[in-house]
């Protein structure tokens, strides 16, 4: 079955390359029938699990495509050609192609398709290189943005910010967030706007920077039904408690439903947040206290007593 195949794309290379010919009455390759024919071999190729040949032939096929001014076929020949090279698990090769393909699209005036491609090429490289990933998402959320699909721009920024906070880049994934929480503003989504301002006070104070967490808190008064809502309440009680150093406090909020059900990222940055200097335990009350200490407590004060009449009245 893969010989018959492989023998099959070779049998389309070979016409692709006749078309491709000129002679004494034939002054202009023929690019389209070319094109069409490395199209068939790389199928056929791909079928046959040879996936070198297959990604070749894409290669000269999207080669034709753009000898014959065809952007759009020539880009969908080089992400092909891509997804060839992710079967071989050469992922930074395959997001290479994946990007010019997305540039063509932009070029050929199709930016959703490019930025489809863009998110394709994050999701691939994603395990391998994160930090790539950001900027595809980053790029994907601009052409969804200035394509005025802010629904589809949202969801690449929030998948950036997830993964500037798994890498620890604390300072960019706040400027992602505010990012985030700007669109849903404008798109009147004022619930998720909560959300994105927890994410925010979490990653400033993983960042120790008290005042702009608190300030982060103070902004978000504008936004209609914050002021009031259980997740103003649980802020401005976690705030208190890292202020204060009361470490008791700050794990308390950190455990609320409200912040353990949010996504696993910033559930972990509630859960491992650690005020500053270690925190202090709530003191028991002095009724406690004194029970705690006991007979011994009772006994040092008789001692006490006993020294200081011990050399007598004089």
């Amino acid at each position: 079955m893969a010989a018959q195949k492989i023998n099959e794309a070779l049998e389309h290379i070979a016409k692709a390359e006749k078309y491709l010919k000129t002679g004494f009455l034939k002054w202009k390759p023929d690019y389209d029938s070319a094109a069409t024919e490395y199209g068939k071999a790389a199928v056929a190729f791909k079928n046959a699990k040879q996936f070198d040949q297959a990604r070749e032939a894409c290669l000269r096929e999207a080669e034709a495509h753009e000898n014959n001014k065809a952007l759009f076929h020539a880009a969908k020949a080089y992400e092909q050609a891509g997804m060839m090279l992710k079967e071989m698990q050469r992922l930074p090769e395959a997001v290479q192609l994946i990007e010019k393909a997305s540039m063509m699209y932009l070029e050929n005036g199709t930016p959703d398709t490019a930025a489809i491609a863009l998110e394709r090429a994050g999701k691939l490289i994603e395990n391998v290189s994160p930090e790539k990933a950001v900027q595809l998402y980053q790029q994907a959320a601009s052409v969804f943005e200035n394509e005025e699909r802010l629904r589809q721009a949202l969801e690449m920024l929030g998948k950036a910010s997830r993964l500037l906070v798994r890498g620890r880049r604390l300072d960019e994934a706040a400027l992602s967030l505010q990012k985030e929480k700007s669109i849903y503003k404008e798109i009147e989504n004022y619930p998720t706007c909560y959300k994105k301002t927890i994410a925010q006070v979490l990653v400033h104070l993983h960042r120790n920077d008290y005042v702009a967490a608190e300030r982060c808190v103070r902004e978000s008064y504008s936004i209609p039904g914050f002021n009031g809502s259980e997740d103003c309440a649980a802020l401005e009680q976690l705030l208190e408690g890292y202020d204060q150093q009361d470490q008791d406090q700050v794990s308390e909020v950190c455990n609320l439903p409200l912040f353990k059900y949010m996504d696993n990222d910033y559930a972990k940055l509630g859960l491992s947040l650690v005020v500053p200097g270690g925190g202090i335990k709530k003191k028991l009350p002095n009724a406690a206290q004194d029970k705690a200490r006991g007979p011994a407590t009772v006994g040092s004060h008789a001692e006490e007593e006993e020294d200081e009449y011990s050399g007598g009245l004089c």
